[in-house]
């Protein structure tokens, strides 16, 4: 046994072998879970081991049960602690940062690796919905391990299934009743529920006696929760109930057929009191202009008149021998009739120009910018299993130029695949203009995944920003072609956003 024990310590951080987690809700959390082991050594001699399971609530801090970490508490000063990812090639030394004997829970801080974190389900848990818990259940380990290197080889956590029986209160403590198969080797890993959030932590199961059935206990969410806002960790948290992704998407594709068919049609209405108002627009404009164009020629005939009085009054003069009066009347009215033909020669249209359209109802052109928008968060028609929820704020461009960076046009809208370096998803991103609703189609990948993604953004070269060169879009249609084959069928969440102007 202590030859076991030290050749397991010695073995402790070395490099080794991966197994992948699946591609699903469930899979996704399971790259957050890892193995906990202590190894107690006082005056050069091992006088303990222990390991259980853990589940990171941030990429640097795992929450387990402070009786996996009783070793620790026992020689505070003598134990290395250790943290076996379920993926990648390493293990990692950590220490413990928080500590809750009554409720069971622990936080250890590691360094060294960035873990996927698990979000908590804040939602109501009826009884007899589908549970799942995740670890490292030593029976497990007893029946397949080789050699004591196997205890700190990054593996992928065993997963069982089962319903939530309940509440209860153990030892003051508030703990879900669940019939998931968990044994030692289970505390402190996760129970989900089937869209891969927390609601629990394992701590412990029955006895089952003389052909009794056997159940597990978790600490309660709110347990949780409460030791987490002690122990100043920040959390994810999701109240949204739990769907599946094949309803949302089909849901949504509904609710788009529908939103584009609205906008459509809203943009047909304005095109419509747009054309009507301007048809009385130029009806008013006709009868102003007609109106206009009978005064002018009315009163040039007034002109006329007055000018032919002119000169029959220079006439009469003429007859009374008056020759001075004679050339004022004469001059006067001529100078009269020559106004009242150009007056008459430059009366008004009666056919005014048409106005043109006003900008603020003109049709949308899916290549016209629409400056600042701030995309507000749909609850009703996403799907969120860990991702934050916040406003986005983007800048609409020219051709395609969302915020810099240049999308693709794919049928009616704009797309773009997004491979971040900080996490383990991929993202592929779409607007459109039409209905300005801004989507995030989430893939959470293994590492394996993801390390293929990167190399095939990276060896396309530096993606273009935004950009209209014919060479530098067909580059980056390659790059994201690419980076889909490397995607799963289905993502594991899709967050919707409603754009508006400001």
């Amino acid at each position: 046994m202590r030859r076991f024990l030290l050749l397991l310590l010695a073995l402790f951080g070395a490099s080794l072998w991966t197994v992948p987690a699946a591609a699903d809700d469930i899979g996704a959390t399971a790259r957050g879970v890892v193995r906990v082991v202590t190894i107690a050594v006082v005056d050069g001699q091992v006088v303990g081991f222990g390991h259980g399971s853990g589940v990171a609530i941030a990429p640097n801090r795992i929450v387990t049960n402070a009786h996996v970490m009783e070793l620790a508490e026992r020689y505070p000063d003598n134990v290395v602690i250790g943290v076996v990812p379920s993926e990648g090639d390493k293990s990692y030394q950590g220490r413990v940062v928080a500590y809750d004997a009554k409720r069971d829970l622990a936080l250890i801080e590691f360094a060294g690796a960035r873990l996927p974190t698990a979000a908590l389900y804040t939602g109501p848990v009826s009884e007899g919905d589908p549970v799942v818990a995740l670890g490292y259940p030593g029976n497990v380990d007893l029946a397949t391990a080789q050699s004591a290197a196997d205890y700190i080889r990054p593996t992928s956590p065993v997963r069982s299934e089962g319903v939530f029986s309940g509440r209860r209160s153990l030892t003051g403590i508030e703990v879900l009743l669940h019939t998931a198969s968990i044994a030692r080797g289970n505390s402190g890993g996760p129970l989900l529920d089937r869209c891969g959030r927390v609601i629990g932590i394992n701590s412990a199961i029955t006895r089952g006696e003389e052909g009794d059935g056997s159940f597990g206990f978790a600490i309660a969410d709110t347990e949780l929760s409460a030791f987490l806002r002690e122990a100043k960790q920040p959390y994810a948290s999701v109240g949204t109930a739990c769907t599946s992704i094949e309803e949302r998407l089909r849901d949504d594709s509904e609710a788009d057929v529908r939103a584009r068919a609205d906008a459509l049609t809203s943009q047909r209405d304005a095109a419509t009191r747009t054309a009507m108002g301007r048809e009385e627009a130029l009806a008013r404009a006709r009868e102003a202009a007609q109106t206009r164009r009978e005064n002018v020629i009315g009163f040039a005939g007034l002109l006329l008149v007055v000018g032919a009085m002119g000169v029959g009054a220079a006439g009469l003069f003429a007859v009374q021998g008056q020759r001075r009066r004679v050339r004022w009347a004469a001059s006067l009215g001529g100078l009269v009739m020559i106004a009242a033909i150009v007056v008459f020669v430059l009366r008004p249209r009666s056919e005014p120009a048409l106005p043109p359209p006003p900008a603020a109802v003109s049709q949308i052109v899916p290549n016209a910018p629409l400056g600042k928008l701030t995309c507000v968060f749909q609850p009703d028609r996403s799907r969120v299993t860990v991702s934050p929820t916040s406003d986005v704020a983007m800048q609409w461009g020219r051709s395609g130029c969302g915020g810099g960076i240049q999308y693709l046009p794919t049928g009616d809208r704009w797309e773009r695949v997004v491979v971040p370096d900080g996490e383990q998803t991929v993202s592929v991103v779409a607007f459109d203009p039409l209905t300005r609703r801004y989507t995030d189609t989430r893939y959470m990948l293994g590492a394996q995944a993801m390390a293929q993604a990167r190399k095939l953004q990276q060896g396309q070269g530096a993606a273009p920003r935004c950009t209209v060169d014919p060479a530098a879009i067909e580059r980056l249609a390659q790059q994201q072609a690419a980076i889909r084959t490397t995607l799963p069928p289905l993502p594991n969440e899709k967050l919707v956003y409603s754009c508006r102007t400001g």
